[in-house]
């Protein structure tokens, strides 16, 4: 009783694709398969993004500043 047999799904299905029909199944499916294909990118340009070191002028300006800052990326000098 606690899990259900195939029969269970296949009747499961056959009622989804009753009342959604397989044309909104397929494009719903595809907007899935796109959003976790750009996930999955997006989490892979972030670690190549955090891997690459700072521009010099960006390292120049921010050493030019008087406020007081905190270096965050101070293990990657060293």
């Amino acid at each position: 009783m606690g899990s259900f047999s195939i029969w269970h799904w296949l009747i499961v299905l056959l009622i989804v694709v009753m009342v959604f029909g397989t044309k909104k199944l397929k494009n719903v499916g595809t907007d899935l398969g796109a959003a976790v294909k750009g996930f999955k990118d997006g989490m892979k340009d972030g670690t190549a993004s955090a891997d690459t070191p700072a521009a010099p002028s960006q390292q120049i300006a921010s050493a030019k500043s008087d406020s007081q800052t905190i270096d965050v990326e101070a293990k990657h000098k060293q």
